[in-house]
């Protein structure tokens, strides 16, 4: 694997360092003992995932759906 940029940063007064033309917002920190320390971009969100907790909200809401208990109608005539 190549290097696409090397350079030299020195850490702070509040222990950061600045990454220059960084392609992305977040990254995932690991530092390890030797003092390496690896960095991995991170989308804060995960695309076509549903959580947990809205596949149960959706089951529960279909389960209520079949057994008739739904709110009254909504009328969107005004839009």
């Amino acid at each position: 694997m190549t290097a696409v940029k090397d350079y030299t940063v020195h850490i702070d007064s509040k222990k950061r360092i600045t990454l220059r033309g960084a392609l992305y917002q977040y990254y995932n920190v690991r530092e390890y003992d030797n003092g390496c320390i690896i960095l991995e971009p991170r989308e804060l969100t995960v695309p076509d995932g549903i959580s947990a907790r809205t596949l149960e909200d959706m089951d529960r809401a279909i389960s209520n759906f079949k057994k008739g208990e739904v709110s009254p109608v909504v009328d969107l005539s005004d839009f």
